[in-house]
């Protein structure tokens, strides 16, 4: 397709000198192809039709249209014409609707049953980091050996979301099982490296993304956890357990690195604190009657 990789060089370009990160630019130019393999033709053709059919078509192989794929579509399509010159607000592209749902959580009890379930020292590591430390899935995947600091028990989380770095604490179990897992398997650059570590085609050598969903998933479905866990799980698991031990909002918001106080605020619907746990009535139903029905 005549001109569609010097204007991806100019997309990277742009999104490079507006200060956003290289996963923007990745994330955003895989939809850009799809949209362009799709019409075979430079997006920056399109009418705003072809655009709102092809959103139309994503729609439908949704279940809702805040789904991360038609979502990166829509604000990939938005800077692409904005650091292209181009007009974009003509199009109308749909705004993506809020859905306010709380976080799913895993209690402690299912946490350990994955930890005991987890037959490999790698997936037992990758749990370990993802709720004792909070990681996102993008993050467990760029750790690097010298993000480690085994002597102050920290680990370096660098150019998270939103180009922030941050320190976490690490547990002095996840380090001893880290100690173990470097001498075992050498890993070079990643502490996780994926199989195409040594390929030849310049694959960067860390762990893939799917397969750190599919090591979660599949250890809480031999943990006997019959919700759909997902790496993200263990992040929330981390944000509300934190709360539960009594730190405060603003240690969980810098642990956790959050821009907004608002993100962080919404453990406090899911956490359960000893003076705010609320009991159900059906408890003093069964207490008081009971208790009733002996004295008669």
């Amino acid at each position: 397709m005549a001109g569609f990789t010097s204007l991806l060089h100019r997309f990277e370009r742009n999104i490079s000198v507006l200060g956003r990160a290289q996963r923007t630019f990745d994330c955003y130019s895989r939809h850009v192809a799809a949209l362009a393999l799709h019409f075979k033709c430079l997006p920056t053709e399109l009418d705003a039709e072809q655009v709102q059919d092809y959103l139309y078509l994503l729609q439908q192989r949704s279940k809702t249209p805040s789904q991360t794929y038609f979502k990166h579509t829509v604000y990939g399509l938005r800077f692409l014409l904005k650091t292209e010159g181009l007009p974009y607000d003509f199009l109308k592209l749909p705004s993506i609707p809020k859905v306010d749902k709380l976080p799913v959580i895993l209690s402690r009890q299912e946490i350990w049953r994955m930890l005991q379930t987890a037959k490999l020292l790698k997936h037992k590591l990758l749990i370990g980091l993802l709720y004792g430390c909070g990681m996102r899935c993008m993050e467990v995947r760029n750790l690097e050996l010298k993000h480690l600091d085994f002597d102050r028990k920290v680990v370096h989380i660098v150019q998270s979301k939103g180009n922030k770095d941050r320190y976490v604490p690490l547990s002095e179990h996840l380090i001893r099982g880290l100690k173990t897992y470097i001498q075992i398997e050498h890993p070079k650059r990643f502490l996780f490296e994926g199989t195409s570590s040594k390929d030849p085609r310049g694959f960067d050598g860390r762990y893939s993304q799917r397969g750190v969903q599919w090591a979660v998933g599949e250890v809480a479905k031999q943990a006997g956890i019959l919700k759909e866990v997902h790496p993200h799980m263990l992040r929330h698991s981390y944000g509300t357990h934190l709360l539960e031990d009594g730190n405060s909002i603003l240690i969980c918001q810098k642990l956790m690195g959050h821009a907004s106080i608002e993100s962080t605020m919404v453990y406090l619907h899911v956490c359960q604190l000893e003076e705010q746990l609320p009991k159900s009535p059906l408890d003093r139903v069964f207490a008081q009657c009971r208790s009733d029905k002996n004295k008669a």
